[in-house]
């Protein structure tokens, strides 16, 4: 019961993933990725040890195709799982298992894997749609608009969407965003967006603070013409 996405800046060439379920913390489990190597989801009836193999297998220079032959190899429940692999060059590979609950399927180009199972129809579709529609925006923008886009298309079946997860990389081992929504009782999606929106104009306060630890994103924030009380509340 998960829809998700991973997605590349063919512009900058980070690489991230967003994604909705309704079990609890999911997002701590299906979506694996690491910077300038690429991205694992794995999801349906997960097995995480898919995500962390998938990206051992990136890091020593298999095609994505390859990894995804090599997972499959390596589970005996396959038909359970929905794959998505992408490197660092934009190529992608994915697989939906036989036994996956409709809908379940995928759509897999340069740049973009849209998963989806137990969703209702068209939500992959509108998620695929949704990043290719934000080409313009920063890859945390378009990974959060293609995740609106699926829950606005029907989200899961029956089912709300309790969880929610963000997280894109740039060139540094550090994500650039790396955000969840463990539970919610309605809409994590929704939740997420104002996460996303309060974090997106301190992403250049924590690569500077490292280097400047003296500067709390209080004055940070104020100093750039944002009002912090405002800020606070979204």
């Amino acid at each position: 019961m998960t829809f998700s996405l991973i997605g590349r800046c063919e512009r900058s060439g980070m690489i991230g993933f967003a994604g909705a379920t309704s079990e609890l913390a999911g997002g701590g489990r299906f979506p694996h990725a690491k910077a300038q190597t690429g991205a694992v989801i794995t999801q349906a009836l997960t097995n995480p040890y898919l995500g962390h193999l998938g990206i051992k297998l990136l890091e020593l220079g298999y095609a994505p195709h390859k990894v995804l032959d090599d997972l499959v190899a390596s589970d005996t429940h396959i038909e359970y799982r929905q794959i998505g692999v992408m490197d660092r060059f934009g190529r992608t590979a994915a697989r939906t298992g036989t036994s996956n609950l409709d809908v379940a399927e995928h759509i897999n180009e340069k740049n973009l894997i849209s998963l989806g199972n137990r969703c209702n129809e068209g939500v992959v579709a509108a998620i695929a749609e949704g990043f290719r529609m934000s080409i313009d925006e920063d890859l945390e923008e378009r990974l959060m608009r293609a995740l609106e886009a699926g829950r606005d298309a029907g989200g899961q079946r029956d089912m709300d969407q309790n969880i929610s997860v963000l997280k894109v990389y740039d060139r540094d081992e550090l994500a650039r965003v790396d955000l969840r929504v463990d539970w919610h009782k309605v809409d994590a999606i929704a939740e997420l967006r104002s996460y996303l929106d309060r974090f997106v104009p301190l992403i250049p306060y924590y690569s500077e603070r490292p280097l400047n630890p003296t500067v709390g994103y209080r004055e940070w924030l104020e100093a750039r013409g944002i009002a912090y009380d405002d800020w606070l509340q979204g």
